[in-house]
This record gives structure tokens, C-alpha cells and sequence, in this order.
């Protein structure tokens, strides 16, 4: 028996060894080195003096460091839970569905996730644009004027948002249809012979069904949000880019743009710990819920 668990020992750690090695390169490696280059005054290329802890005092005291502390977490606020739920509700709507119906549907769901960012961008530049964009008629009617979305500051974030849940939510509709078509009919069909409505058809059968699909949505979705930068970064050109920036900007301009490679990496280093704890929390504290 020895002699097997041995072998089995070998075997495993020959199989998961090269994995292990990539990536502890790939990625533990890097890391360790980003954590010693923020007690350094680096450039973006090139070595720098060890500064110890200025980095993380002048951090600390950096007020466009809240500020993009806050704009991420409303930012997150504004798309986590909504886009999930929404993404649950046309995942809903479109299971109601069969056939090619069906197909095409979800299909028009999907199509804006596997556009890049630039053409997401460029199409709804377009459709905000003040002069003629078609979405001008809709906010003219509402706020008796024509409004410059993405230089209007209390807009600004909604609208990245609003943008943020279209281009990104074909994800989670497949996830939920995937977990939506795993529940056995029978459940529903003995449901329906007792006199269940459809919402406690969808409480007590559908919603603790998926609900760990749910928590996989929420999660990806909170690591995904936490590091927005692209749709923020075009949006603000030629703005106001301290009013809406966000971590992972701040990050492209401390190192791209001043040369502070250190004071990068600290920033970077800071929203690594904020993504591994409010993930790991939040996936926590649904299981749990789950398992009640």
C-alpha cells in the first residue's frame, strides 16, 4: 500500500509539475517582483533607490487614490448586482423559448460580447453624440435639452455602466440558460399538478437550483468590474479624467504617463489585495446563503 501511494505521488506530481512551474513564472514570479518594486522609486523601465514604505505613505495621502477608489466601487455598485439580475431575466425570458427562435434570440444577447472595446466605443460615441446621435431624441424629451453624456460628470458612470452591462452580459445569459436547462422538468410538472404559481415555481424550485450559478456570475462579474479601465479611459478622452478615474487608470497613468513604475506597482499592488478579498468574501458569504 506504501508502495502505491508512492507511485500515485510520483505520478501526480509529475503530471501537475509543469503546470506548477508555469505557473509559478507566469505568475508568482511576477508578483513577488511587483511587490518589491513598490519600496523602490523605479521608473517604467529601469531600476530605481529603495524608498521603503514612501510609496505606500504617499498612497495613503494621494487623494486621486480615493477618488478612484470610489469611482470603482460605484462603478461596481452600478453593474454587479443589476447585470446579473438582468442577465437572469432575459435568461429566463429566453429559456421560454425553443427552436430557431430561441437560437436568434440569444444570439442578439451574445453578438455585443465578442465586439472589441474599440467598436463598443465607436458605436455608442455615435449614438451619444449631441450634434446627431439617435439617443439625443430620448434625453432631449426627458431633460428638455440635448446633453454631452461622457462630459457630464453625474452621467458619466451610469452611462459607462448602462454600456458596461449590454456589451458584457452574454456571459451570464449563458451561464444561467446553461444551469436554467439542468433543472429536471419533472420538478416543474409536480409543481404545477399541486397548484404552484409560476413565482414559487421560480422561489423554491428555479432560484436555490441556479443559485450556485449565481454566485459564479456575481463573482466573475466583481473581479471583471474591479478592474474596468478601457471603457472608462475612452470615454474620458479629452475630459475630465481625474473626476472619473478608476484604479487600473490610475495605474496607466502613474506608469505610462509619469514614470513612476514604484508608485504603479503599489497601486497595483493595492488593487490586487482589494480583487483576492472582496472575491473571496463575496464568494463566502454565498455560499454560505446557498448552503441554508
Amino acid at each position: 500500500m506504501l508502495r502505491n501511494r508512492r507511485n500515485e505521488l510520483i505520478v501526480a506530481y509529475l503530471l501537475t509539475g509543469p503546470f506548477i512551474a508555469i505557473y509559478a513564472w507566469l505568475f508568482v514570479w511576477p508578483t513577488i517582483q511587483m511587490v518589491m518594486l513598490t519600496f523602490t522609486d523605479a521608473p517604467l523601465i529601469g531600476e530605481g533607490k529603495s524608498v521603503g514604505l514612501a510609496n505606500y505613505i504617499r498612497m495613503f495621502n494621494d487623494p486621486v487614490f480615493y477618488k478612484a477608489v470610489k469611482n470603482t466601487a460605484y462603478f461596481v455598485l452600478l453593474t454587479v448586482i443589476p447585470g446579473t439580475a438582468i442577465a437572469l431575466l432575459i435568461a429566463l425570458m429566453v429559456a421560454r423559448l425553443s427552436g430557431w427562435l430561441q437560437s436568434l434570440v440569444l444570439a442578439a444577447f451574445f453578438l455585443p460580447f465578442i465586439l472589441p472595446v474599440t467598436v463598443v466605443y465607436v458605436l455608442w460615441d455615435w449614438l451619444t453624440n449631441v450634434q446627431f446621435g439617435m439617443l439625443q431624441g430620448p434625453i432631449d424629451w426627458i431633460m428638455g435639452r440635448n446633453v454631452n453624456v461622457w462630459r457630464t460628470i453625474p452621467w458619466f458612470m451610469p452611462g459607462v455602466a448602462i454600456i458596461t452591462i449590454w456589451w458584457t452580459n452574454g456571459f451570464s445569459i449563458l451561464l444561467f440558460l446553461a444551469g436554467l436547462r439542468n433543472i429536471p422538468r419533472d420538478l416543474y410538472e409536480a409543481a404545477a399538478l399541486d397548484g404552484a404559481t409560476r413565482w414559487q415555481m421560480f422561489t423554491r424550485i428555479t432560484w436555490p437550483l441556479i443559485w450556485p450559478i449565481t454566485v459564479l456570475c456575481l463573482t466573475i462579474q466583481l473581479i471583471l468590474q474591479l478592474k474596468i479601465f478601457d471603457q472608462v479611459y475612452l470615454f474620458a478622452i479629452g475630459g475630465r479624467t481625474q473626476a472619473t478615474m478608476v484604479l487600473v487608470q490610475y495605474v496607466y497613468e502613474s506608469a505610462f504617463q509619469r514614470n513612476a513604475g514604484g508608485y504603479a506597482a503599489t497601486i497595483a499592488l493595492a488593487l490586487f489585495v482589494i480583487v483576492v478579498a472582496f472575491s473571496v468574501l463575496q464568494y463566502q458569504i454565498l455560499r454560505i446563503r446557498g448552503q441554508r
